[in-house]
């Protein structure tokens, strides 16, 4: 994980005009467990691989967010279903690279990269000098972060930005898919879909006998600290929290997941890093700050993960 994004209910009250210590507690508490479960995760890359960690956090979303949803299959439209597979294909896409990523460069670095997708989706369009300078400010970030040289691992920035492009197709099917189908039927059939692609993986991982039991435990963590958990926090957050704030909040990811990868992986950054990240982390607060004073007319973005 990573990350999420808002779910959006089906029926919420008003947001709150103030956010209280309890939303912000809340907030910081999903993220937290977000980078923590993705952390417990990266310890069965050994056995399983990332590809293997993801198929069984998918696995795990969908065994969440089924039955809550109930979605009516049979009712899908074809024009449904296309936006429904291609959610799924976002889904799987996100949280295999962020995982590749993880295992080559770190939690951090990786967590960092990934933001440059829905970075990129809310300045996309925009003509206005301010989001050009924060968009010019955040490759400034990615250039400070990674200062290209010989030993710059790139492909694992590549597996970064890789996961960062299908964050930002995710939000845009997400907004396809929250037209279409009401609360999240789109986003737990979506992750049904991800979870039913990756099982061959499952399948060769148990042929080959990697699939030992604490890989599989390890896994399961994963998927509970970081799809249930923050999913929850988050639906109950924003019930009163407004989007703009919850955006802001986010903001706080980069930074949680490299404190965690120093505190959990012994993953030390160094001082380029930091401030690379740190760039990112305000050029993104600043953004989603400004999103927030402006009526967004489009559906919430539904649970990343």
């Amino acid at each position: 994980m990573s990350v999420t994004q808002p779910p959006a209910p089906a029926a919420v009250r008003p947001p709150a005009s103030r956010t209280s210590p309890r939303d912000v507690l809340l907030m910081l508490t999903a993220a937290g467990s977000t980078q923590v479960g993705a952390a417990w995760g990266s310890h069965a890359f050994s056995a399983i691989g990332p590809a293997g960690v993801v198929a069984v956090r998918q696995l795990v979303a969908s065994a969440v967010l089924l039955p809550l949803t109930r979605p009516q299959v049979r009712r899908l439209t074809r024009a449904q279903w296309l936006r429904v597979v291609w959610l799924a294909a976002m889904f799987a896409g996100m949280n295999l690279g962020l995982y590749a990523a993880v295992e080559r460069i770190g939690l951090g670095l990786a967590v960092t990269l990934e933001f440059l997708g829905p970075l990129a989706v809310a300045l996309l369009g925009s003509r206005s000098a301010r989001d050009l300078a924060l968009a010019v400010a955040a490759g400034i970030g990615v250039y400070v972060l990674v200062l290209p040289g010989p030993s710059s691992d790139y492909l694992g920035v590549a597996f970064g930005l890789a996961a960062a492009a299908c964050w930002g197709g995710y939000i845009l099917a997400n907004r396809a898919v929250g037209a279409a189908l009401p609360g999240v039927q789109g986003t737990a059939l979506a992750t049904a879909v991800s979870a039913t692609a990756y099982l061959p993986v499952l399948v060769w991982l148990s042929l080959t006998d990697r699939f030992t039991t604490a890989a599989f435990g390890y896994a399961v963590v994963a998927g509970v600290l970081s799809t249930v958990v923050p999913y929850t926090l988050d639906l109950l957050v924003l019930r009163r929290v407004p989007a703009g704030v919850f955006g802001i909040a986010m903001s706080a990811h980069p930074v949680l997941a490299a404190l965690v990868g120093v505190v959990l992986l012994g993953q030390l950054l160094a001082l380029h890093e930091w401030v690379g990240m740190a760039v990112i982390v305000v050029a993104n607060a600043v953004t989603m700050a400004g999103r927030g004073a402006r009526p967004d007319p489009r559906p919430r973005p539904a649970a990343r993960r």
